[in-house]
C-alpha cells in the first residue's frame, strides 16, 4: 500500500507542547473521602484518575480487505494473562456472580444472576485489580460467533454520579463484557444482552463506562452510565466509520431514537430522567446530546493525566488519521496503531486486534493478542478452535493482586514454576523505555519481523486446519490449532528473551542501570530499592512517571507496520530476518 509522505506524519503533534494537565476528580463518592478510599486499597483521585483503555474501530468499507477491525487493549495496573474459555452448558437455575464488594470505591454488594444454558466459547485476557472490583476481570475478546468486544472507560457527570446507590447492586463493567462473549452471536445482540441486563438487574460502576461491539458487518458503541439510575445507551458504527474511544462516547441522538432502532438503542428512561431534573428540555433543542447531559469529559478537548501522559479526549483526530493517513487500514496497519507508543505504554496491559470477514470455520476467527504492551511485546494469532495455550501465557504471581499476602498454594506452583511471557515482555518494555532513542526502533523492528512470518503463514495455516478436519473431523482441527498457537506463542516468548538479554547487555554496556531515588524517610537507614515501588507516595518529578517509551523526537506516528524493517537483526545478531 502506497502513501503521501505527508500523510505517514503525526498530524496533531503540534498540540503536545499546549497540552495542560488536567486530573478529573475521578469515580469516587462524595461522601467518601479519600483516607477511607485508601483504607479500602483504592487510590484517591489525585493520584490515579480512572481514565482506561482504548478502542479503535475501522468499518469494513474503509479496511483494505472488506473486513472490520477492532483493535485496542486496557489500562489496569495488575497482571494480565490469555485465556480461551471453552463453551459450557449449565442445568436450569445455574447462576453467576455478579457485582462489586464494599472495597469498590463506589461500595456494592455481590449478587447472584440466571446463567445462560449454553456459553459460548471465546478469548479473553484476563487481569486480576482495578478500582477494588473482584478478579479475574476482563474487557471483552473475541468469541466463536465472531463477535469482538473491547471495554473503555467513559467517565459520567459528577451530578449523575450523586445518584450512585450505597450500596450498589447489578453487573459491572466486567461481568458485562463477560456475559456479552458468553452469550452474544452479533454486536447488535451484544447490545441488546447488555442493555437488558442493565434494565433488570442495574449497574455497578466505578464511575461511568463503555463498549465497543463488532462483528463481519458493523460496530456499536455502547456506553453504561453511572448514578445507579440504570442509564445506557448505543449507536450504531457502519461500513464506512471510523471510531476511536479515548474515552468512549457518543454522538447526538434523535429525539424521536427510537423510531430508529437500526441505528439507536437506549434505556427507555434514557431522556426521561434528564428532563425530569432539568438537565434538558425537548422543547429547545431538536436532539439530544449525551455527552453535554449526562458525560463529564467531551471528547476532542485534549487532556493529559498521569495514566495518559500524551493525551486522550482527541478522538477526532485519531478517526482522521484512521481514515486519512492509514486508510484503507490493513490488519498490518491496526496492529502498528494499537503498538503506538504515544498511548501503548506500562498502563497497557495487553494489546489485542480483531479482524472480522468471512471465515472458511467457525474456528478459524483469530484474535492477534500481545500478552501486554504491544510497544514491545509482539502480537500472535490466536485461533477460537484452539484448545488452550501454553502455561507461560497463564495466571502467574507477577503483578498479581494479593500474590504476596501467602505463600503459594501447591496445586499452583508447576504453573508458577513456568516462565511468565508478562513478566519477560515487561524487562524488555521497562530496558525499552529507559533509553527509547537508542532501542525502540530496533525492538520494534525485530517484533515486526517476527509478526511478517506470522502473516505470511496464516493462509496456509488455515488450508492445514481444514485439511486436519477432514482426516480426523473436529478433533483433529483443533489439534492442529492447538499446536499451533502454542508453538508460535512460544517462539515469541523466545524472541523476548534474546531481546531483552541484548537490550539489558546493551543498557549496562552503554549506560549502566539506573536506580532508584527513593523517598526521604527521616530516621530510616534502608537503601530507596528496598522502599515501595509504587507509583506516589511522595516521589516527584521523573521518578513518579509511567513507564512510557514515547518521545516527540523519535519519530513519525502513525506510521506503518514494519517501517523500521532495515533496523532488524540489529540486536541480536544471527537471528534471521524474514
Amino acid at each position: 500500500m502506497s502513501r503521501s509522505p505527508e500523510k505517514s506524519k503525526l498530524r496533531s503533534l503540534a498540540i503536545l507542547a499546549a497540552a495542560t494537565l488536567v486530573i478529573p476528580a475521578g469515580a469516587t463518592s462524595a461522601a467518601q473521602s479519600a483516607a477511607e478510599r485508601a483504607s479500602a486499597g483504592v487510590e484517591s483521585a489525585d493520584q490515579e484518575s480512572p481514565t482506561k483503555s482504548i478502542g479503535f474501530y475501522v468499518g469494513k468499507n474503509l479496511t483494505e480487505d472488506g473486513s472490520v477491525l477492532l483493535g485496542g487493549f486496557g489500562h489496569e495496573p495488575s497482571s494480565h494473562w490469555l485465556e480461551i474459555v471453552p463453551s459450557r452448558q449449565f442445568p436450569e437455575g445455574a447462576t453467576t456472580t455478579v457485582g462489586v464488594t464494599e472495597r469498590a470505591g463506589f461500595p456494592g454488594k455481590l449478587t447472584e444472576i440466571p446463567q445462560a444454558e449454553q456459553t459460548n466459547r471465546y478469548i479473553t485476557s484476563n487481569y486480576s485489580e482495578f478500582a477494588g472490583f473482584p478478579a479475574p476481570l476482563t474487557n471483552g475478546g473475541l468469541n466463536e460467533h465472531g463477535v469482538a468486544a473491547r471495554d473503555i472507560w467513559s467517565p459520567s457527570s459528577e451530578r449523575l454520579l450523586e445518584f450512585t446507590a450505597d450500596p450498589q447492586t447489578g453487573p459491572n463493567y466486567s461481568d458485562l463484557s463477560r456475559i456479552a462473549m458468553e452469550r452474544a452471536t452479533t454486536a447488535r445482540e451484544a447490545v441488546e444482552i447488555v442493555g437488558g441486563l442493565i434494565d433488570q438487574y442495574g449497574y455497578s460502576t466505578y464511575g461511568g463506562n463503555s463498549h465497543m461491539f463488532a462483528d463481519q458487518n458493523e460496530g456499536w458503541v455502547l456506553v453504561n452510565y453511572g448514578g445507579s439510575q440504570n442509564l445506557w445507551a448505543a449507536e450504531r458504527l457502519g461500513p464506512d466509520e471510523t471510531r476511536v474511544s479515548y474515552p468512549g462516547y457518543l454522538n447526538p441522538f434523535p429525539l424521536d431514537y427510537q423510531e430508529h432502532p437500526e441505528e439507536f438503542l437506549a434505556s427507555d428512561n434514557f431522556i426521561d430522567f434528564a428532563v425530569e431534573q432539568g438537565w434538558f428540555d425537548p422543547a429547545e433543542r431538536d436532539v439530544f446530546d449525551p455527552q453535554e447531559v449526562y458525560a463529564g469529559w467531551q471528547p476532542n478537548e485534549r487532556k493529559v493525566t498521569p495514566t495518559h501522559p500524551w493525551g486522550n479526549n482527541i478522538q477526532a483526530d485519531l478517526e482522521r488519521e484512521l481514515s486519512d493517513a492509514l486508510g484503507p487500514v490493513s490488519l498490518q496497519d491496526m496492529m502498528a496503531y494499537v503498538r503506538d507508543p504515544r498511548w501503548s505504554h506500562d498502563r497497557s496491559g495487553y494489546g489485542q486486534v480483531a479482524q472480522l470477514g468471512e471465515v472458511d470455520h467457525a474456528d478459524l476467527n483469530v484474535l492477534w493478542t500481545a500478552v501486554t504492551g504491544a510497544v514491545t511485546t509482539p502480537y500472535v494469532p490466536i485461533y477460537i478452535g484452539a484448545q488452550d495455550v501454553p502455561p507461560e501465557y497463564k495466571q502467574h504471581r507477577y503483578l498479581t493482586s494479593d500474590g504476596a499476602s501467602t505463600h503459594i498454594a501447591a496445586d499452583y506452583a508447576p504453573l508458577e514454576a513456568t516462565r511468565y511471557a508478562t513478566r519477560e515482555f515487561k524487562r524488555l518494555m521497562y530496558h525499552t523505555c529507559e533509553h527509547p532513542g537508542t532501542f525502540l526502533k530496533p525492538v520494534t523492528a525485530e517484533i515486526e519481523d517476527f509478526e511478517r512470518t506470522l502473516l505470511r503463514e496464516q493462509r496456509g495455516i488455515e488450508r492445514q486446519a481444514l485439511a486436519h478436519e477432514r482426516r480426523g473431523g473436529d478433533d483433529g482441527r483443533r489439534e492442529f490449532l492447538t499446536e499451533y498457537v502454542e508453538r508460535r506463542l512460544l517462539d515469541a516468548l523466545d524472541l523476548g528473551e534474546d531481546l531483552v538479554r541484548e537490550v539489558e547487555d546493551q543498557t549496562r554496556e552503554q549506560f549502566g542501570i539506573r536506580m532508584p531515588t527513593g523517598r526521604d524517610l527521616p530516621g530510616e537507614t534502608y537503601r530507596s530499592e528496598s522502599q515501595s515501588m509504587n507509583r506516589g507516595g511522595g516521589l516527584s518529578g521523573r521518578a513518579n512517571d509511567i513507564v512510557w517509551c514515547f518521545r516527540e523526537n523519535i519519530g513519525d506516528y502513525p506510521r506503518e507496520h514494519g517501517s523500521y524493517r532495515k533496523l532488524a537483526g540489529s540486536l541480536v545478531p544471527g537471528r534471521p530476518s524474514s
